[in-house]
């Protein structure tokens, strides 16, 4: 099963009891509340990469358990659990960039990002871009009207199986995408679902290459 892009930034786009379980978690992360953290995330483990709805700040459980220089067992309960060490805050720091900035050194060589695809930062930056200008000219009213964040592809290169789903409210679809190939040799592919009107839908296959 592929693992899913939560683009949600707005509590709007969410159902009440949903807004309340994530501020939940949210807060229980930045007070430092390891017990309680774990415990909302053993019952919803696929609110293991999410951020606070309406927050700034863009952190996710695991930033702030580097950020609170949360126990070795914790921070391992959390990468096992799917966290994903690539993901990027607000101020584009990864949660082993808190800990390095903090002098946390007990954690740096647990949060440091394991790769197991190898694509170039610059290559991978123009897939990025080039994929997220195809997502705004497929689906721009959404994401402007929800505030949506748009898919960060370092994470892909985390996974065993590198293919994610971003789904849009809405849209009654989203984003399939995956890698396939590595080195300069590596380009995205992405399949667009939109379902229409009288129940039908769309499919657009995509290819998403680096730029020369």
């Amino acid at each position: 099963m592929a693992a899913e892009w939560d683009g949600i930034t707005k509590s709007e786009v969410l159902r009440d009891d949903e807004v309340v379980i994530r501020h939940a978690l949210a807060d229980a992360a930045k007070q430092y509340n390891w017990k309680k953290t774990l415990e909302i995330l053993d019952e919803r483990p696929d609110l293991i990469n999410v951020t606070r709805p309406d927050g700034q700040s863009l952190y996710t459980p695991l930033h702030q358990a580097a950020h609170g220089n949360a126990p070795v067992e914790v921070v391992q309960k959390m990468v096992g659990m799917g966290a994903w060490r690539t993901l990027r805050n607000i101020a584009d720091e990864r949660a082993v960039d808190i800990a390095k900035r903090k002098g946390y050194q007990g954690l740096i060589q647990l949060l440091e990002p394991v790769y197991k695809t190898h694509i170039s930062h610059t290559t991978f930056q123009k897939i990025q871009l080039h994929f997220h200008d195809i997502i705004l000219d497929r689906a721009d009213d959404w994401v402007q009207k929800y505030r949506l964040r748009l898919p960060e592809l370092e994470p892909l290169l985390e996974v065993e199986q590198p293919q994610m789903w971003f789904p849009i409210p809405d849209m009654y679809g989203g984003f399939s995408y995956w890698l396939d190939g590595e080195g300069k040799n590596a380009k995205l592919i992405s399949e667009s679902w939109c379902r229409v009107v009288g129940g039908q839908g769309s499919v657009m296959r995509l290819l998403v290459k680096r730029e020369s």
